[in-house]
């Protein structure tokens, strides 16, 4: 098993650095690997912030990316509801991903001042 990082992911899917995406491409589709919540979220800041690509194309690539066989998430569930949320309700992941596990979490309250965060979990 191996964990990765957001850089080994980007090259990747970028594939902009030819070398690199050939080391990145050999481990992620032929080792065991763990991607933290955290990377996944920084893959997408850079993804979204310095590559500028629609929320909708970064949310069907990474769901690709989840479905690898070999690819372990620690919550694969909440993490694909926040890729919806994220892409659907145009706010940023990190508020996204805290939306999807209070919503997975039964009877569980939300504690925010951010009115679209209670605007999105009252629907």
């Amino acid at each position: 098993m191996a964990f990765i990082d957001a850089n080994y992911i980007l090259r990747y899917l970028l594939r902009d650095n030819e070398r690199q995406f050939l080391l990145s491409r050999e481990v992620i589709e032929n080792q065991k690997i763990v991607l933290t919540d955290f990377i996944f979220a920084e893959v997408i800041y850079v993804l979204e912030k310095v590559y500028l690509i629609p929320r909708d194309v970064i949310k069907s690539t990474l769901e690709d990316l989840i479905h690898y066989q070999n690819l372990k998430m620690v919550n694969k569930s909440a993490i694909l509801e926040s890729l919806k949320i994220y892409s659907e309700e145009r706010i940023d992941f990190s508020d996204s991903s805290l939306i999807a596990y209070h919503n997975s979490s039964a009877n569980a309250k939300m504690h925010t001042f951010d009115k679209r965060i209670l605007k999105i979990i009252s629907k």
